[in-house]
C-alpha cells in the first residue's frame, strides 16, 4: 500500500492554517504536520487591538481554534510552540525547536508550505525591550498586562492601519494618545486630499498626531523626535510595518522576490516545486501592472492558502488571485477604503490616468440621516478600465468600494458603472447609486463633453492667465470661495457670456455637478472652458492636505 503523504505546514494563522484545512478536505489520507512558533493558532489577528478597549470583550473571541479542536475536526497534527530553524531540501527534512521541552528534531516532508508570516517593525536600542506592538495574541496579552493598572497616557508609532486603530482603542480606555508618522500623511495608500479628513477626524478626537516626525531616541516612557521635541507617555506602541519572515527561505536558499519576500509562481510554489509558500512572508502579483508586490491582507492568505492545497492535492487548481490590494480602516465613526493603486503611485510609475472625484451621499438626501462621503476613482484613459479607487465618509463607503473591487476584479469598465442595477431605496441608496454616478462622470470626461482640472493645477493654470469662475450661489460664494474667483451663479451665466468670451475659463461648484452643467453652456458657446474636478471641496480638502504637513 502506497504511503500516505507528508506535508509539513510551517505557520498556523491564515494562509497555513486555510492550506492545512483545505487539504484535509480533499485528502483525508494525508499526514498533515502544522508547526507555529507561537502558542496559538487560527486566531484573528486583525481583532487584537479591539481588545484593548474591550470593543472585543472577551479575549476567546479572538482565539478561533486550537490544537485540540483542530485534531477533533479535521485530524491536523497542530503543535504549538514549536519553531523551525532549519531546512534541508535535499533530504526533505525541517529541523525543529520545542521550546517547551527545549529539545530540537527532525520531520521528513513530501511537500512543505512555508506560512511564517512578517514581523512587526521595532525601534532598536537599549530599551526596545519596553516598546509594545500589536501582531500576536502574546503581544495583545502583554499590552493588556502593561494597561493594568490604568496608565494616562501613551505613544503610538505609525499612522498606518495598526496604529490608528491601537490609538483609538486607547482613546476608548480613556488615555491621552500622542501618535507619530514617519510620512507627511497617515494612511500613504490614500492620496493627501482623501486622507485629510481622516486626519481632522483623528486631531479632533484628541490625538495628538505628528506628521512628518522621525524619533532620533527613545527611553521606556519617552521618545525624542527630530525636531528637539521630547514626548513622555507611560506605554509606547510600535505599529510602523512589517518585515516578512524570510529566514528560513533565504537560509534555504529559495527564490527571493524583488520585493523581498518568498518568491512563488501562480499557483504559490517557490523555486523548489516541492515547497510552497503563501501569507505575507511571499510575494503576490498586483492586479494592475502585474508586477511582484508585498500584501499583507488576510484575505489573500486564505484564498492562496487554497491554492496551495489545490495543487498539492492535484485538484483543479486556478492561479493565485492577484493583489488589488482592498482595505479599510474605521476610526471615530469616519470610514477610509481604498482598492488598487493611488494617483501618487500612478503618477511615480509614470502611467496616464482619468481622474474622478464626487461628493455624493449614502442614501437619497431627502430621506433622514443621510452622510456625505468622499469617492475618487483612478481610471487608465487609453482602456477604461479602473486602476484605483478611494473613499473616506461615513456610512457606506464599504460597499461602494466592495462593488468597485468586484467591478475591477471582473474588467467591468469605469463607463459600465453606469450601468449596474444596484439596490435601491431611499434609506439604502439613491435612484442614481454614487456607483453610477462615477460611471456617468467618466463618461462624460471620456467623451470630452467636459474638461476637467485637478486641485493642484489650479494654481499653475491661473498663473496662465486663466479665469476661475464660481458658479455656486452667491450665499455659497460669500461663505467661503478660491480666492480672487468670479461668482456668476449658474441659473444667470449666460447672462455673462460675453464677459467670458476669449478667454480660458475654469469653472467651479461646490462638488462638480453644477460645474459640469456650466461647462457644457459655455462650450457651447464657443468657449475653452474646463470644470474643477470634485468642486470647492476637493480643492479646500488639498489646501488642507498641504497645510497639515
Amino acid at each position: 500500500m502506497e504511503r500516505p503523504r507528508k506535508i509539513v505546514v510551517i505557520g498556523g494563522v491564515a494562509g497555513g492554517m486555510s492550506a492545512a484545512t483545505r487539504l484535509r478536505r480533499l485528502d483525508e489520507k494525508a499526514n498533515i504536520v502544522v508547526l507555529e512558533r507561537s502558542g496559538f493558532v487560527s486566531y484573528a489577528n486583525c481583532g487584537l487591538p479591539y481588545h484593548l478597549s474591550e470593543t472585543i470583550e472577551k479575549r476567546s473571541l479572538l482565539i478561533l481554534q486550537n490544537p485540540v479542536s483542530l485534531g477533533e475536526r479535521f485530524n491536523l497534527d497542530v503543535r504549538v510552540r514549536h519553531e523551525v530553524v532549519s531546512i534541508d531540501r535535499d533530504a526533505k527534512t525541517v529541523t525543529i525547536y520545542d521550546r517547551v521541552w527545549k529539545v530540537t528534531y527532525v520531520e521528513k516532508y513530501d511537500f512543505l508550505v512555508l506560512s511564517p508570516g512578517a514581523a512587526a517593525t521595532m525601534p532598536q536600542g537599549p530599551d526596545s525591550k519596553w516598546i509594545l506592538a500589536m501582531r500576536t495574541v502574546e503581544d495583545m496579552d502583554k499590552a493588556i498586562a502593561w494597561l493594568y493598572p490604568n496608565p494616562s497616557s501613551a505613544i503610538v508609532l505609525g499612522g498606518g492601519f495598526i496604529g490608528l486603530e491601537v490609538a483609538e482603542n486607547l482613546l476608548k480606555r480613556g488615555m491621552s494618545v500622542t501618535l507619530i508618522n514617519r510620512g507627511p500623511q497617515i494612511l500613504k495608500h490614500l492620496d493627501p486630499e482623501m486622507a485629510v479628513a481622516l486626519t481632522q477626524r483623528v486631531r479632533n478626537s484628541g490625538v495628538d498626531l505628528r506628521v512628518g516626525r522621525t524619533v532620533e531616541s527613545f527611553t521606556r516612557n519617552s521618545v525624542t523626535l527630530d525636531n528637539g521635541d521630547v514626548i513622555e507617555a507611560d506605554v509606547i506602541f510600535s505599529a510602523m510595518g512589517v518585515q516578512p519572515e524570510i529566514n528560513l527561505a533565504v537560509e534555504a536558499g529559495l527564490k527571493i522576490g524583488a520585493n523581498g519576500g518568498i518568491w512563488v509562481d501562480d499557483h504559490q510554489r517557490t523555486s523548489d516545486p516541492s515547497i510552497f509558500a503563501v501569507g505575507d512572508a511571499a510575494e503576490k502579483i498586483d492586479a494592475i501592472s502585474g508586477d511582484e508586490r508585498l500584501a499583507t491582507l488576510a484575505g489573500l492568505a486564505n484564498r492562496h492558502g487554497h491554492s496551495v492545497a489545490n495543487a498539492i492535492a492535484g485538484a483543479t487548481t486556478i492561479p493565485a488571485t492577484p493583489a488589488l490590494g482592498t482595505s479599510i480602516l474605521s476610526f471615530d465613526g469616519m470610514v477610509a477604503a481604498n482598492v488598487g493603486w493611488s494617483e501618487k503611485s500612478l503618477r511615480t510609475a509614470g502611467r496616464k490616468m482619468r481622474i474622478i472625484h464626487t461628493h455624493p451621499s449614502d442614501h437619497a438626501a431627502y430621506y433622514p440621516g443621510a452622510q456625505t462621503m468622499r469617492l475618487k476613482l483612478l481610471v487608465d484613459p487609453e482602456t477604461d478600465l479602473i486602476l484605483g479607487a478611494q473613499g473616506v465618509g461615513g456610512n457606506g463607503v464599504d460597499k461602494r468600494i466592495d462593488v468597485i473591487a468586484t467591478a475591477m476584479f471582473a474588467g467591468v469598465t469605469a463607463s459600465n458603472l453606469a450601468q449596474l442595477e444596484l439596490a435601491y431605496d431611499p434609506q439604502h441608496g439613491s435612484a442614481k447609486d454614487p456607483i453610477n454616478m462615477l460611471g456617468y462622470v467618466n463618461r462624460n470626461i471620456a467623451e470630452e463633453l467636459t474638461s476637467v482640472v485637478e486641485w493642484h493645477e489650479l494654481e499653475t493654470l491661473r498663473n496662465d492667465g486663466a479665469l476661475v469662475v464660481d458658479v455656486r450661489t452667491e450665499g455659497e460664494h460669500k461663505y467661503g470661495h478660491i480666492p480672487d474667483s468670479l461668482n456668476f451663479p449658474l441659473d444667470s451665466l449666460r447672462e455673462h457670456i460675453n464677459e467670458l468670451r476669449g478667454k480660458n475659463v475654469i469653472v467651479y461648484c461646490q462638488v462638480g455637478q453644477r460645474g459640469h452643467t456650466s461647462a457644457r453652456l459655455l462650450a457651447q458657446e464657443g468657449i475653452h472652458v474646463a470644470n474643477l474636478n470634485g468642486g470647492y471641496l476637493t480643492y479646500k480638502a488639498g489646501l488642507a492636505s498641504k497645510e497639515m504637513k
